[in-house]
């Protein structure tokens, strides 16, 4: 009732105003609760609503009043021409990944797993928790909680085999979420103007983190497999680089998972160029399959420096990370994360290390494997069922994609709208090659929402590859 009213009166002091003045005075409070017969707070409303929209401006003691016509002309900025300068090389548009779309259509595109997926009761218990401790007031040391350091490097050391010494606490340094991980990473041991290598496809938020950096990226091809040694070796004799950023685990877009033999094969590689290799375990948490196998667990020498997220699989409100260096190494990418964000909110650390560190935190662990299994082999079913002509070279044994090569012939930047046209949000397969693409892929992702509209999705893709040489 109230908002109706409140409705009521703005339309009626809205045709009032466009017969009033600049700067006429509205009737007072009390005079407009009488005319409409509304409470004192229904008219307070609807006056807000006025001034929110620029109708009217309140003068605090004196009344309120017809807000004076502002004559609308372009603004010049071209002062900021000379002030900026030519601009740097462009980085990588805002990816497909990071979109908010309607609730009516197949989501396949996001980046992020679906609510019902992320473990949302243990989250909202620990934030309470945080709220009553000394992390809601207390500044954290820069290198992040001891306990959460001691967690990263725990964790990482337990993968060790025998004759590799586990990681020390100290090693850790906590950071405000991988992708600024992946900048400071890149800052610290590359440098602007210094080539990195990167597989081929590669996450986009490296290509971006990249950029960002001022690193110049050299593509090394990867497969379902990962990449070839002997190509990585190649890479690294031509172009001097000091730095290898790969995804050793369920790779983000192919969601390759490297063998044993070649985490070794490149390992040595790294080793016997004095290089570093940058490991993104981003899918720690999302084996299906197989378990993570982390390459730094082989290394105790300094060349592999570790990057573990904790976003995707605790909440995206937490955006916690720990990254594993050791040597002089460490010490650059602390001082670089100290530069950048001085510390990161002991809050959020406090939640993140409650939330790890639970016994229902593994429960969670072990049902999640269970529920992205399904939603994968309904979504490859589907895929094999309605759109055979989206080729899937290899079903991953973890993380959150599919990665799907489309007919050759097909005209990405036509594709993607006539798939959300026909009700599917996919992400172009173009934005994860640091290169040219070497041909259509879509990226899929089968942790979104609402799992039961996933045949629906492949029948649009079908479609869509059906009619693509239509006009």
């Amino acid at each position: 009732m109230n908002n109706d009213s409140s409705a009521r009166i703005v339309a009626g002091l809205r045709a009032w105003i466009a017969t009033a003045p600049p700067g006429a005075r509205l009737p007072s409070t009390r005079a407009l609760v009488a005319q409409y017969e509304a409470s004192p707070v229904t008219v307070q409303k609807a006056l807000r609503t006025l001034a929110s929209q620029g109708s009217v401006e309140s003068r605090p003691g004196v009344g309120t009043f017809v807000r004076a016509v502002r004559v609308a002309r372009p603004n010049d900025y071209g002062w900021q021409t000379a002030v900026l300068g030519s601009p740097a090389p462009r980085a990588p548009h805002s990816a497909a990944a990071l979109r908010t779309v309607p609730n009516d259509v197949v989501a396949l595109h996001s980046g992020y797993p679906d609510r019902e997926l992320l473990p949302e009761r243990l989250v909202r218990g620990a934030f309470t928790r945080a709220a009553r401790s000394g992390a809601a007031v207390g500044r954290p040391p820069a290198a992040g909680l001891a306990e959460l350091q001691a967690w990263f490097a725990t964790e990482l050391g337990a993968a060790s085999p025998v004759g590799v010494a586990p990681p020390a606490p100290g090693d850790a340094v906590v950071l405000p979420g991988s992708q600024s991980g992946l900048s400071t990473a890149f800052r610290a041991l590359v440098g602007a103007g210094r080539p990195l290598l990167v597989e081929s496809p590669t996450y986009w938020g490296a290509l971006l983190a990249a950029a960002q950096s001022g690193v110049r990226v050299v593509p090394v091809p990867s497969g379902a497999d990962g990449p070839d040694p002997d190509g990585l070796a190649r890479a690294f004799e031509r172009t001097g680089a000091s730095a290898f950023y790969a995804q050793p685990n369920f790779a983000n877009p192919t969601g390759a998972r490297w063998s044993p033999d070649l985490a070794d094969g490149v390992l040595d590689t790294v080793r016997r160029y004095g290089a570093f290799l940058v490991e993104d375990d981003w899918a720690h948490d999302f084996g299906i399959d197989a378990g993570p196998a982390p390459v730094a667990a082989r290394d105790d020498g300094g060349h592999v420096v570790y990057l573990r997220s904790l976003t995707k699989s605790v909440s995206p409100a937490v955006r916690v990370a720990g990254i594993i260096a050791r040597g002089p190494a460490r010490e650059r990418i602390l001082a670089d994360a100290r530069s950048e964000s001085l510390y990161v909110s002991g809050m959020l650390q406090a939640v993140a290390l409650d939330v790890v560190t639970q016994p229902a935190w593994r429960t969670h662990l072990r049902g999640l494997r269970h529920q992205l299994a399904a939603r994968r082999d309904l979504l490859v079913g589907a895929l094999r069922e309605h759109a055979p002509g989206a080729h899937l070279e290899a079903v991953p044994r973890g993380g959150l994609n599919l990665w799907v090569r489309l007919p050759d012939d097909t005209d990405l930047a036509r594709f993607v709208p006539d798939c959300e046209a026909l009700g599917v949000v996919v992400a172009p397969g173009d934005e994860w090659f640091p290169a040219e693409p070497t041909g259509p892929h879509l990226r899929l992702n089968y942790a979104g929402p609402n799992p039961g509209s996933f045949p629906d999705g492949a029948r649009a893709i079908g479609r869509a590859i059906a009619r693509r040489g239509s006009p």
